[in-house]
């Protein structure tokens, strides 16, 4: 059974900066694709950034390019969201999503099979 176990979550001051770790178990992951969403409170969850476990090749909303960095380490089955520069629209529950098959990653959550149980990240102003 495939597990996504999320860490790295916290409060910071906008500027800062957090990294956020998926652990992932329970499969090869080598013909699939990892995301990260977000969920503010009142808000839709909403695309993050993703990446292809075969080849490492990121992706990344609009909203968070140049800021945040998705990488993923092969050999910890672990992929990580380098967060820098937050501010206070970054305030959300970050989930980790793993797309079984699905070489090339997709900003869309119904894409994706299993999910993490998500870590609270707040960004005070």
């Amino acid at each position: 059974q495939v597990q996504l176990v999320e860490s790295g979550g916290g409060l910071v001051q906008a500027g800062g900066s957090l990294r956020l770790s998926c652990a992932a178990s329970g499969r090869t992951f080598s013909t699939d694709s990892m995301g990260w969403f977000r969920q503010a409170p009142g808000k839709e969850r909403e695309f993050v950034a993703a990446i292809s476990w075969s080849d490492g090749r990121p992706y990344y909303a609009d909203a968070v390019k140049g800021r945040f960095s998705i990488y993923r380490d092969n050999v910890q089955n672990t992929v990580y969201l380098q967060m820098n520069s937050l501010n206070a629209e970054d305030t959300a529950v970050y989930y980790c999503a793993a797309a079984i098959g699905r070489l090339w990653p997709s900003t869309w959550s119904f894409d994706y099979d299993y999910w993490g149980q998500g870590t609270q990240v707040t960004v005070s102003s």
